[in-house]
């Protein structure tokens, strides 16, 4: 029996299973997911759990049921690349694989700024959402909340929050010049305006040089609030840095054309994990996904796969609140209700696949 194991049930390992089970498994192959939780979580909503517009169940998806597929629920505490096993916490035996995907995401990457990790909340996993919406949604009234980062993430959350609860105070704190880097100038003014209209402080050229519980100081400044939400940069999984496998200058498993280990080929890497000339979304993982399954399935079989094509993105969109977006669609920025639309119908797909 070929065993395949899945670590992570995130975009990437979601995409992959799905994918291998409607190609057909091959009667010698067992699948093994090994994840946190006892569900998908759709992580690209999680500013949503942090605000507390949406509940938790509207951001769940059950993994699919299949009698070759097994699943196992635990904190994963080291991958053995040398043993060819996976140990989890509280479970007895380690996992035993033949061939293995790593699909394990990213984590906030603190940047060494000290205290950052002891006194910020963050939205990168499902638990710490949720404990950032409690944080905030029990906050007294005119209560500070400053937002560290302006990339996707951190402009999300501080417009959500804002739609959430109107009279608290908000401070977003950017390292450039204006927001959204990444994008086009259009949609940078247009979310500065949006946040001017509806009274979100926008601090530019920001250099965090420690934060404390009640407060971020910020070139030579300390600005004292209630919470801090982190959304200033990631990096790939710890256990991922951990690997003995040779790595990019952002950590992430440099792999071959077939998303393999090249040290060690029976390993495949998926998503934020691994290297790309691409930003990193559930957009590229669920492309990658596809990719693997594709070569996974003639590996399994025993066939020689093909050389996976050239992954095409189709944009990226972004929220302000539920009726007001920006994007790239159609390579054109968009602004206004049409992104956010566009953005709800994604949301929408996701759930009933």
């Amino acid at each position: 029996m070929k065993r395949l194991v899945i670590l992570g049930g995130g975009y990437g390992g979601v995409k992959i299973l799905l994918n291998l089970l409607d190609k057909g498994l091959p009667k010698d192959t067992h699948i093994t997911m090994i994840d946190r939780n006892p569900y998908h979580s759709l992580k690209t909503e999680f500013y949503a759990i942090a605000a507390g517009t949406e509940s938790d169940k509207n951001v769940r998806i059950e993994f699919p049921e299949h009698d070759r597929v097994d699943y196992v629920y635990g904190e994963i505490e080291k991958i053995d690349t040398d043993q060819e096993h996976i140990i989890v916490r509280d479970n007895r035996e380690p996992v035993e694989y033949d061939y293995l995907v790593i699909g394990l995401g990213c984590e906030d990457n603190y940047h060494g700024i000290t205290g950052a990790k002891e006194f910020t909340e963050s939205v990168q996993t499902f638990s710490k959402a949720r404990h950032t919406g409690y944080v905030i949604n029990n906050l007294k009234a005119y209560g500070m909340v400053s937002v560290v980062g302006a990339g996707l993430s951190g402009i999300e959350v501080a417009s959500e929050i804002r739609e959430s609860r109107p009279d608290l105070n908000i401070r977003l704190l950017d390292r450039g010049e204006t927001v959204l880097r990444a994008f086009d100038k259009k949609i940078q003014d247009y979310v500065e305006e949006w946040f001017e209209k509806n009274d979100v402080e926008v601090i530019h050229n920001a250099n965090v040089e420690y934060v404390e519980k009640d407060g971020v100081c910020n070139n030579g400044i300390c600005y004292v609030n209630d919470v801090t939400i982190w959304t200033a940069g990631v990096r790939p999984n710890f256990l991922v840095r951990e690997l003995p496998f040779e790595k990019d200058s952002q950590e992430k498993i440099i792999l071959n054309d077939f998303y393999q280990v090249p040290e060690q080929p029976n390993v495949y890497v998926v998503g934020d994990c691994a290297a790309s000339e691409y930003s990193p979304s559930a957009q590229l993982a669920g492309q990658q996904g596809e990719q693997i399954a594709e070569v996974l399935s003639a590996v399994l079989r025993e066939k020689e796969p093909e050389k996976p094509g050239e992954i095409k993105l189709k944009g990226a969109l972004g929220s302000l609140g539920k009726s007001d977006g920006f994007g790239n669609m159609l390579q054109k920025p968009v602004t206004g209700l049409l992104p956010r639309l566009a953005k709800s119908g994604v949301l929408w797909l996701n759930k009933r696949h």
